[in-house]
């Protein structure tokens, strides 16, 4: 499998679990750098600044910089900036996100009245004041955006609630369906990929846990797919899937593996 121009890994069950990368994944990264093959990491969390995760990878011995890392905090700012540049925005999401907001010149709105647009993201303090500001603005005609569609995070101890749960109390309680996403699977990421890469799609291999982000956003942008199964999803579930993908692997380390049964 190195006969790909550029390879988009998932980070969470895909590189890494929690504090550790995942067996091989690091011997693996090297190995497609050695061939000069274009990277990038690509996550749906919101919990962590793209600083923070390029500090990881390097804490695992990873020679990359920050323009190898994306993630739906960078495709929602790009997204108000271009298509809501004056708006008041409501921000349901942790400090770290909303920090980078604020860094990027997007407005806070005080009051449900002026709020514009409604962010959507995971908040492991989300509370009825949240939904409550959130459903008076949106009744009021605020726009309503999430950051990614995740059910749940997978972590070392289990998979723990994501954004899904914030996404379903809005829709529950306003009767709307946040239909406009940033993250994976959206064409907003698969966009801002191929133009960091600088890569045509069918000359990409996207690689994740997931098959209705990871895979999906693959298949839907015409890409080629592997399914990890160090994540969320086991392997009997992908027989049964309306997403299929091109490969299923044990880990990521198969690109390595592989590829040197080839030579």
């Amino acid at each position: 499998m190195d006969l790909f121009a550029g390879y988009i890994f998932d980070l969470d069950g895909t590189i890494y679990l929690g504090d550790h990368p995942i067996e091989g994944a690091v011997e693996t990264i090297r190995y497609l750098q050695s061939l000069d093959k274009k990277l990038l990491f690509l996550t749906n969390k919101t919990i962590d600044s793209r600083e923070n995760y390029l500090k990881k990878l390097q804490g695992f011995g990873l020679d990359l910089e920050l323009v190898h890392i994306l993630n739906p905090a960078l495709v929602t700012i790009h997204y108000l900036q271009k298509n809501h540049p004056d708006a008041h925005v409501y921000v349901i999401g942790e400090d770290v996100l909303k920090d980078e907001f604020l860094r990027s010149g997007i407005q806070f709105a005080s009051s449900p009245e002026e709020t514009d647009v409604v962010v959507v993201s995971w908040d492991r303090n989300f509370h009825y004041k949240h939904l409550n500001f959130a459903f008076r603005a949106i009744k009021q005609g605020a726009a309503v955006i999430a950051t990614h569609p995740d059910r749940t995070c997978p972590m070392p101890e289990g998979e723990v609630p994501d954004v899904a749960g914030m996404i379903g109390a809005i829709e529950g309680t306003t009767g709307i369906t946040v239909d406009i996403i940033m993250g994976k699977p959206s064409v907003h990421t698969v966009l801002a990929a191929l133009d960091i890469l600088q890569v045509q799609a069918e000359d990409c291999l996207m690689s994740g846990d997931r098959l209705e982000t990871d895979i999906l956003m693959g298949v839907n942008a015409g890409m080629n797919t592997a399914l990890v199964l160090t994540g969320v999803t086991r392997a009997e579930e992908v027989q049964h899937a309306s997403v299929r993908p091109d490969f299923v692997m044990t880990s990521v380390h198969d690109i390595y593996l592989q590829s040197h049964q080839l030579s």
